[in-house]
């Protein structure tokens, strides 16, 4: 217990501890004056030079960790503490040893000291020891409650009793603080004890859960007076917890209630508890100039009022009532109140308003993502009206809902100033939330599958339309955009999922909404809606083409060619448009297309590469333009696969159709090349079509029995080794000479088998022998024309 006395006692105290301290300093002068003198008479000796000065610090004791008072204070509440257990021992556990007498006596005697003691300490100025007697007279007191109840009142309920004894206490230890008022802790005491027979009181005659509510609002009031009123923080500190926690029980429980009535009898009785709740929690937010508690108060009204209204209207219906009465707590920004207040009650109904929003959300998420199930049963037949799974009792209410906060969000938008921060959030989130409204319209009111399908695609052409029309530039302008973008984008799949249940509707939703997107790439303001539009343009009409292939009872490697359009009018398109931003969205796009097409056309391998063959034409023609030279390269590859599916579906399996529709035209490349830049490496310009021209002959002429695929490998090797040296050219010359040995290797092997089994067996390492000594007589010379051949071939390119 920290207690600070007043200045008077405190200076007093400060100059008494001074002049102890200089006392004691001037007997230390006086020792040491002393000391001196004795040395000085016992050594005549002239003295020694003096001793460098040794710093005071060094000397000086260590700086100490707490405080004289804290220590003080620390001892106090210890030995109070340990009083107060031991008084409540001998209470409990020793009161059988007295008599009647005996126990009023000691107990009586004890709180008497102990309240009596703490008046003539106060005086000596001793706070902390009067306010540790203090507490311990208070908890004395709480005994002497506990004893007079065992003694003379047993038969008295203990709340009851509880109740009555926390309310005398109460006045008593108010009282008692305000005769000694520089005790700080019997008003903090009081004003706890003052909180506690209200509740205690319902708990012992056994009060319903309304009753009980009651008892706390009216204990929240106390607390709230203490609060206000009370003298002191600590005391206006526990009567503001006690208003809060007693104030919160009462609501919540009168909350429950009222939403837990049938009636509106029944909601009647808890919504007069709110209501009186929320006109005190106002009352305090005015005299405080604080939005909590105004917050508090709007919540307490909506709940009051939202309860009875619910109970008059069918139970589709909750979601609207609670809104509307949120919407009506709006109408205190009009008035005069002060601004916290307005803020708090503003926030309490944009939390309801979240609230219902969040509550309605789901059948909006279903009626966007059930007509994905039409994606596995397509052109079955169109039900008569809008589906939705699921049972949902608000669902009716979802749309009104909906459509309440996106106005009320407008108006909000509209009324506030530009300064605001949240115009931005408002404005994105009217858009979307009626948007969605419009969305679950038609499955909360079972609309006709035709009018559905025209609302979404009308409503995802106003989205459209919203996001591209000319609007404000910056960040509230770039957000409402890209929120109208989403809008329209999602109701664009949801209505095509939808259109599959029927033949009819798919075409005529496809076209419509191509020509939407096509039309908004047109003439959209923004990039971005433009470059949106214009892929899903390209999406839609590769979608439209494939009904068109499925209603035609093509197989899927045959409607691969309708799908093949798409691409080639992409790759049209942007040709004219050419540097326009648009150009390559276009072409990205259409080669997805492109890749459906060929995955679509792999079921039969005719068509796969008819496919491929015409996607090389239109990559080559793509790579015509200068600015998309880049995809040249990928028009031969789609070539050679078109080549290899083509061979591989006619049954021919020699290599060699499938590596020269390769090798030939990389040579080509290679000779281009070099005609182009001479400097450049004749194995980066030869050497990819060589190996694709020799590799695989080289491995089939290992398992081929015949003679002429070893001769024509033989005579194309011989041919590129001699070109290779009358050009200089290294990787023709190495390359192929190379296959040169290895295919002539090849066909000399059985030869040279059957004379190594008919020479003796001491033949090959004499030969070894003279090998050696032949190359180590000419070692010198062997080297030098080693290393001019390696000079002649770095000489080549």
């Amino acid at each position: 217990m920290e207690n600070v006395p007043p200045p008077a006692e405190e200076l007093a105290f400060l100059d008494h501890e001074l002049a102890q301290l200089d006392a004691h300093r001037a007997q230390l002068l006086a020792r040491r004056a002393w000391l001196i003198s004795v040395l000085q008479s016992r050594v005549p000796r002239p003295q020694a030079p003096p001793s460098p000065a040794v710093p005071r610090s060094a000397w000086a004791a260590p700086r100490p960790e707490t405080s004289p008072p804290g220590v003080q204070n620390l001892l106090l509440a210890l030995g109070g503490l340990l009083l107060t257990i031991a008084a409540i021992a001998f209470t409990v556990v020793s009161w059988g040893h007295l008599g009647i007498g005996g126990r009023a006596g000691v107990l009586g005697v004890l709180t008497s000291l102990a309240l009596v003691s703490p008046v003539p300490l106060l005086r000596r100025g001793l706070a902390s020891t009067a306010e540790a007697l203090a507490g311990l007279g208070l908890a004395l007191t709480v005994l002497d409650a506990y004893a007079w109840h065992r003694v003379s009142a047993a038969d008295t309920g203990g709340a009851a009793f509880a109740a009555g004894a926390a309310a005398v206490l109460a006045l008593l230890w108010a009282g008692y603080g305000s005769v000694l008022g520089r005790l700080g802790l019997p008003l903090p005491a009081a004003a706890v004890a003052a909180q506690l027979p209200l509740p205690l009181w319902s708990v012992a005659v056994g009060a319903g859960a309304l009753t009980t509510s009651w008892a706390l609002l009216l204990t929240a009031v106390v607390g709230g007076a203490i609060a206000w009123w009370g003298k002191g923080a600590a005391v206006r500190l526990c009567g503001c917890a006690g208003a809060g926690l007693t104030g919160a029980g009462a609501l919540l429980t009168a909350g429950l209630l009222s939403f837990d009535a049938d009636t509106a009898a029944d909601a009647a009785a808890p919504g007069a508890l709110l209501l009186a709740a929320a006109v005190l929690t106002l009352f305090a937010a005015r005299r405080m100039s604080s939005p909590l508690p105004a917050a508090v108060a709007g919540l307490a009204a909506v709940a009051a009022v939202g309860g009875v209204a619910r109970t008059l209207c069918p139970d589709t219906w909750e979601p609207v009532v609670h809104l509307l009465c949120a919407v009506a707590l709006l109408a205190a920004v009009r008035t005069r109140l002060p601004r916290p207040v307005v803020r708090g009650l503003t926030g309490a109904s944009a939390g309801v308003q979240t609230a219902v929003t969040v509550w309605v959300l789901p059948p909006v998420l279903l009626a966007a993502v059930t007509p994905l199930s039409w994606a596995g049963r397509s052109w079955t037949g169109a039900p008569r009206s809008a589906e939705l799974s699921g049972a949902w009792p608000w669902l009716t209410a979802t749309p009104v809902a909906l459509l309440t906060v996106a106005a009320v969000l407008a108006l909000a938008r509209r009324r506030s100033g530009p300064e605001r921060t949240w115009r931005t959030g408002a404005t994105c989130s009217a858009l979307v939330l009626g948007w969605a409204a419009l969305l679950v319209l038609p499955v909360a009111f079972a609309l006709p599958y035709t009018a559905t399908v025209l609302l979404y695609t009308a409503l995802t052409a106003a989205c459209l339309a919203l996001a591209g029309r000319p609007g404000p530039g910056g960040p509230e302008g770039a957000a409402f955009t890209a929120s109208a973008l989403a809008c329209a984008l999602t109701g664009a799949l949801t209505v095509t999922f939808l259109a599959l249940a029927a033949r009819p509707a798919t075409f005529t939703v496809l076209g419509i909404l191509l020509a939407l997107f096509a039309v908004a790439a047109a003439v959209a303001t923004g990039r971005l809606v433009r470059t949106v539009a214009a892929c899903a343009a390209v999406a839609y009409a590769t979608g439209l083409a494939g009904a068109a292939g499925t209603a035609l009872e093509l197989p899927l490697h045959r409607t691969s060619l309708l799908v093949l359009v798409v691409p080639a009018a992409a790759a049209l398109l942007a040709a004219r448009l050419r540097h326009h931003p648009l150009a390559l969205p276009v072409e990205i796009t259409g080669a997805a297309a492109g890749l459906l097409a060929i995955a679509l056309s792999l079921g039969d391998a005719g068509t796969a590469a008819s496919v491929l063959a015409l996607c090389a034409v239109i990559v080559a023609g793509t790579a015509v333009r200068p600015e998309r030279r880049t995809v040249g390269p990928a028009a031969p590859v789609l070539f050679v696969l078109a080549t290899w599916i083509r061979l591989s579906a006619s049954g021919v399996a020699v290599p060699e159709a499938y590596t020269l529709p390769v090798a030939v035209p990389a040579l080509a490349i290679g000779l281009l090349r070099r005609r182009r830049d001479p400097q450049a490496s004749s194995w980066t310009a030869y050497g990819p079509g060589l190996v694709a021209m020799f590799a695989p002959s080289l491995f089939a002429v290992q398992d081929d029995p015949y003679w002429p695929r070893p001769l024509l490998l033989g005579v194309s090797a011989l041919a590129v080794t001699l070109t290779g040296a009358r050009l200089r050219l290294q990787a023709l010359l190495v390359l192929g000479g190379a296959v040169l040995a290895l295919d002539a290797l090849h066909e000399l092997a059985p030869y040279i088998g059957q004379v190594l089994g008919a020479l003796p067996r001491w033949l090959a390492p004499a030969l070894a022998g003279l090998l050696l000594l032949g190359v180590g007589a000419t070692y010198e010379q062997r080297l030098r024309d080693a290393r001019r051949l390696r000079d002649r071939l770095a000489r080549m390119r």
